[in-house]
């Protein structure tokens, strides 16, 4: 059993108005979307972290590296960490990244 009148014309007063709604949901749909860019876009980037601990891959994941915040040569598996983190590690003989050289930037002679 449909829901829909049998007779023409009120189908055709049915399709019209439902083009409408259709127009003015199209319409609000696009003005949301343009309003979820611009905030999107004023939202600032998020400050990098100063320093990072890369580990190795397995079950310790132990660290291999580490690296200045902004450094390049960076991978997936870094993690933020503190100066005084990195100085210990570096301590400990995990290596700096010969790229940014966190050791240098942080007064650490090896």
């Amino acid at each position: 059993m449909s829901v829909l009148p049998p007779d023409l014309p009120r189908l055709r007063t049915l399709a019209t108005y439902l083009r409408g709604e259709l127009s003015r949901t199209e319409q609000a749909l696009a003005t949301a979307e343009k309003r979820e860019a611009t905030t999107t876009r004023q939202q600032p980037a998020p400050e990098p972290p100063a320093w990072l601990i890369e580990r190795g891959i397995g079950v310790g994941r132990l660290p291999v590296r580490v690296h200045a915040g902004d450094c390049w040569d960076t991978r997936s598996r870094c993690a933020p960490a503190g100066a005084d983190q990195i100085r210990a590690l570096l301590a400990q003989g995990i290596p700096a990244c010969p790229h940014c050289r966190p050791d240098t930037a942080l007064g650490v002679l090896e």
